[in-house]
């Protein structure tokens, strides 16, 4: 089991660039940033985006992973998503993970202007952008018409340092998202139950993540794929456990995870006075002291 972090984008950089290489110092797998204009009760505050934070990222760091987590069609284009996928890879020397899924209804969903999109349409939308992506991803030139999206003649040389791409790790936990995850992802993201996580009691939770990697299985098998291959990230933060309050707690969550197959833990890094508040000194100690604790 590997252990992650999120960096919420709302720190100026004089500051942000030592807590991502204090992330390095630490062990952490990856570093990931959300991919909003402006999210939840961050909204009135600073927020800066994930292409110029990760970008930034990946030279003050040698060693840790950095990714999205995750992006979406809300305000991207594959088109040009791609060209600033690869330039991220290439300045991070191939350390960069993307973490992708459909969108939701928050800030993001009208900031351009545009109306919400109904749950089909974003899955329609998804079911577009992800295979085009890759295929942006892998190939010199890519031309492709599509109901949302298009490229024409779109140069993308010299491709990822990654071969063949930088990985997916994909957001889904409906029948069409998963489909998306067994057939071009590496990896597979979940945050609990998608209509309410911090809902279900503590006792419930890992039977929701129990059922989705069921899903994940059986979608995998109607691809003809080892469910084994991909990577399975659970994102902590939005339930309503607290395995950041103490050493014990997070072992304790981490283990039972564990067993259900999760193989990436990711914990948000404390932000004071927020819904992410916690201490870093405990948080510190969970990074370096927490897995191993597990045995």
């Amino acid at each position: 089991m590997r252990l992650s972090t999120v960096i919420l984008p709302v720190h100026r950089w004089a500051e942000g660039k030592k807590i991502w290489r204090r992330a390095e110092e630490l062990g952490f797998h990856t570093a990931y940033t959300y991919d909003h204009l402006s999210w939840r009760t961050f909204r009135d505050e600073p927020w800066f985006g994930a292409v110029p934070t990760l970008t930034a990222a990946a030279a003050a760091t040698e060693r840790i992973r950095l990714g999205t987590l995750v992006t979406s069609p809300n305000f991207r284009h594959p088109v040009t998503l791609a060209k600033e996928l690869v330039t991220m890879d290439d300045v991070s020397g191939g350390r960069l993970t993307v973490g992708i899924g459909a969108g939701g209804v928050g800030f993001d969903a009208t900031a351009m202007g545009q109306q919400a999109w109904s749950p089909k349409e974003r899955a329609e939308r998804f079911e577009e952008f992800l295979p085009l992506l890759d295929r942006l991803l892998t190939q010199d030139a890519t031309t492709e018409a599509g109901t949302y999206y298009s490229a024409v003649e779109a140069r993308n040389i010299p491709g990822c340092l990654q071969r063949p791409r930088v990985p997916f790790y994909v957001a889904a936990t409906g029948p069409r998202g998963l489909r998306l995850a067994a057939e071009y992802g590496q990896g597979w993201v979940t945050y609990g139950d998608p209509r309410g996580p911090a809902d279900v009691p503590v006792e419930q939770a890992p039977a929701v993540i129990a059922g989705q990697l069921e899903k994940l299985a059986a979608a995998c098998a109607a691809q003809g794929r080892d469910p084994a291959g991909l990577e399975k990230v659970l994102l902590q933060g939005s339930t309503a456990e607290k395995p950041l309050s103490s050493l014990d707690a997070f072992v304790d969550w981490a283990g039972r995870y564990r067993e259900l197959g999760i193989t990436e833990l990711v914990i948000h890094w404390p932000v004071p006075d927020s819904v992410f508040a916690a201490d870093l000194a405990v948080f510190e100690r969970i990074a370096t002291e927490g897995l191993a604790q597990l045995g």
